[in-house]
């Protein structure tokens, strides 16, 4: 009777041991698969509006190289979704591993219970008639004795069906769990399967672009007269927001509000430079779409010996009209409109400056303090192009936005 309830007991903890980890597997994987979802969404939304502007570009029969631009963005996007299912089946293989092993693990406990339970069959079965019972019972030599056999008769029939039902119950749970993680990773094949065509599809498109392209290329001196006059656009802005921060520094400096002293100096606002510089890599984006366009030097995609502007920002490509949004706590300082950049907003932080470009209407003016989320206005279309192009400053020293901003 005391092999049977340790063994009762070890089976017990045996099965607890294997259910907590199926549990902790599960939740894990649950966890990994959740954040393979979100990054997925994120990815085919970014896929959807490239989609459209590569439609609209495509209608208005202008602009090859920004369609380039979107195509090489979209490829990139549809890799990673790519990648994602197919790590996201490396999980399910291992989890389905895992499940098979203890599943084995298990069975052969149960093996060895069951040559047991067979013993104690046998007894029974030879027992069965319940006059022998009665002798067992009567043939005790003291009342502690039968007590202790009634006991014993009474557990034996229990013990056996309790054990019966527990390894009934083991081997359907793992099953189940392995049924799921089969169907789990039928469905994360199928999205491989689906986002390699994907891909397949748009590589094709991407050379038919570069025959574009490659024709563009007879006429390189007229697209380097274009290059010149963004080259000088770009320089411009960067100029213009070197003079306002300048300004905005000069000003928030004691020995700055001179010229017969008519302005109070505004010191700079430490406490929020702090606050901001504590969010590095934690700010929202001011709107949700791809980056097209990074910060940096970069070569021409097609002329790969010229080399394009310094960009002090990136470019956000987004659908016509989508709002812009406020990073963080601040003070909205100037709006200027520039050539090829439409209207744009300079935001103070304290020591810290955000730009915000490519709008179409702006929301705010000049002195409003805003708020992290506060909107500042809607982008539009530019050369059959819709972006925001967003800059980050510490002081005079522009910034790598995405280093700024959190992870996606």
């Amino acid at each position: 009777m005391t092999s049977g309830n340790s063994s009762h007991r070890t089976l017990c903890r045996l099965a607890l041991c294997l259910f907590a980890g199926c549990i902790c597997l599960f939740s894990v994987r649950a966890q990994d698969v959740n954040e393979s979802r979100s990054r997925k969404e994120r990815l085919e939304k970014e896929i959807a509006l490239i989609q459209k502007q590569l439609d609209d570009n495509s209608k208005k029969s202008k602009g090859a190289l920004n369609e380039l631009t979107l195509i090489r963005k979209q490829l990139s996007n549809r890799r990673e979704l790519v990648n994602d299912s197919e790590r996201e089946l490396k999980v399910i293989q291992d989890s389905i591993l895992r499940s098979r092993k203890q599943i084995k693990t298990l069975e052969a406990r149960l093996d060895t219970l069951n040559l047991q339970f067979q013993r104690l069959l046998r007894g029974a079965y030879r027992n069965r008639d319940t006059r022998m019972w009665y002798v067992y019972l009567l043939t005790s030599g003291s009342i502690p004795q039968a007590s202790r056999r009634y006991a014993y008769l009474r557990s034996l029939s229990s013990t056996i069906s309790a054990r019966s039902e527990e390894i009934k119950l083991s081997r359907e749970e793992m099953q189940k769990r392995l049924t799921e993680l089969e169907a789990m990773k039928k469905r994360a094949e199928d999205l491989r399967d689906s986002r390699r065509k994907e891909l397949e599809k748009l590589s094709a498109d991407e050379k038919r672009s570069d025959k574009v392209v490659a024709q563009l290329k007879k006429d390189k001196s007229r697209y380097e007269k274009e290059l010149s006059t963004k080259r000088k656009q770009v320089e411009s802005l960067n100029r213009e927001i070197e003079r306002l921060i300048a300004e905005q520094l000069k000003s928030s400096s004691p020995s700055g509000s001179g010229q017969g002293k008519k302005k109070a100096a505004e010191p700079i606002d430490y406490k929020l430079s702090g606050e901001f510089e504590q969010n590095k890599g934690k700010l929202p984006w001011p709107a949700e779409g791809p980056v097209v366009e990074k910060f940096g030097r970069h070569k021409h995609p097609v002329y790969t010996s010229l080399v394009m502007p310094f960009n002090n920002g990136i470019n956000i490509a987004l659908n016509d009209g989508q709002e812009v949004k406020a990073v963080f706590d601040g003070v909205v300082k100037s709006i200027v409109v520039m050539p090829g950049y439409n209207m744009c907003v300079l935001v103070q932080h304290g020591g810290y400056f955000t730009f915000y470009c490519k709008l179409a209407d702006v929301r705010v003016k000049s002195g409003d303090k805003v708020k992290t989320g506060t909107v500042l206005g809607n982008v539009a279309p530019i050369d059959s192009q819709t972006q925001l192009h967003f800059q980050v400053w510490k002081q005079k020293e522009p910034q790598d936005p995405q280093l700024w901003l959190r992870p996606r």
